[in-house]
């Protein structure tokens, strides 16, 4: 009995690990689909895009990004709980329109990475003023996204839905609202101009001081280390290559920058 304990107790701190490992910041809770679809990004998202009846008008958000962020990605808080009740307009459209398994992978990737910004936004915006979103209690594992019938957490949204499609370029477009974060695009992300936007956020993300790159030597932004095997199956180099100048010697040693989770805020 004693024996069959122990092996019960390795299993789950082996379990654990490979979650953490898998799953970068967040523990096992929280990551729950909820059943919501994800379908399958394959090459160029801006090829074979069609326009879809259900099709969402995401004007709203990009009027609030183009006025309280600004092109490097910093954000007027103060701005957003001010036009708070807009923000939580977008919110309560985009929680009414369910989407569905017919919509376009360009479609529900557009709408599920506006929905994490939004939602995260939303959540400063509660909790204001802070220093790190790391201030707030569960913020990826709380249940607070609303669609339709379901809430989910924004991990849920990250790792159980995004994730979940085949596009590695999202972790370049969601935004966790702290300065080591890939910046916080002033627009909407779109079905029709997702390659170009999320090429932008690649490229943009890369080639910023979050990463120094050079021919034998990378060091790296942290969630090129939580996020590993998104890219590439793990082959970094691979991956970033195509996004520099910089020819990349097949053995560049990689190391990873210290993240700073001070909040992502507009002096």
């Amino acid at each position: 009995m004693k024996k069959t304990i122990i092996i019960s107790v390795v299993a789950l701190l082996i379990g654990v690990v490979y979650v953490n490992n898998r799953y970068g910041l967040l523990s096992m809770a929280g990551l729950n689909g909820k059943g919501l679809p994800t379908n399958q990004a394959n090459g160029n998202l801006g090829i074979d895009y069609y326009s879809s009846k259900n099709r969402l008008d995401h004007s709203q958000w990009n009027a609030l990004l183009k006025e309280y962020v600004d092109d490097n990605g910093h954000v007027d808080y103060k701005g957003f709980i001010e036009d708070r009740n807009l923000l939580e307009g977008y919110l309560d459209l985009l929680s009414k329109r369910v989407p569905t398994k017919d919509w376009p992978v360009q479609g529900l990737l557009a709408y599920y990475i506006n929905l994490y910004n939004a939602h995260t936004v939303a959540l400063i915006v509660r909790n204001y003023p802070l220093k790190s979103i790391k201030d707030i209690d569960g913020p990826w594992t709380t249940d607070f996204v609303k669609i339709g019938d379901q809430q989910l957490s924004l991990g849920a949204l990250e790792h159980s839905i995004l994730r979940k499609m085949n596009e590695p370029r999202i972790h370049f477009a969601i935004n966790c609202a702290s300065a080591s974060c890939p910046k916080l695009f002033n627009q909407a992300y779109t079905p029709e101009k997702l390659e170009e936007q999320l090429e932008a956020a690649a490229f943009g993300f890369i080639n910023s001081d979050d990463n120094t790159i050079t021919q034998d030597e990378l060091n790296l932004s942290r969630i090129f280390k939580w996020y590993k095997s998104d890219f590439s199956d793990g082959e970094l180099s691979s991956y970033i290559n195509p996004f520099t100048e910089i020819e990349i010697g097949s053995e560049a040693a990689i190391d990873y920058k210290e993240y700073d989770w001070s909040l992502n805020e507009r002096n």
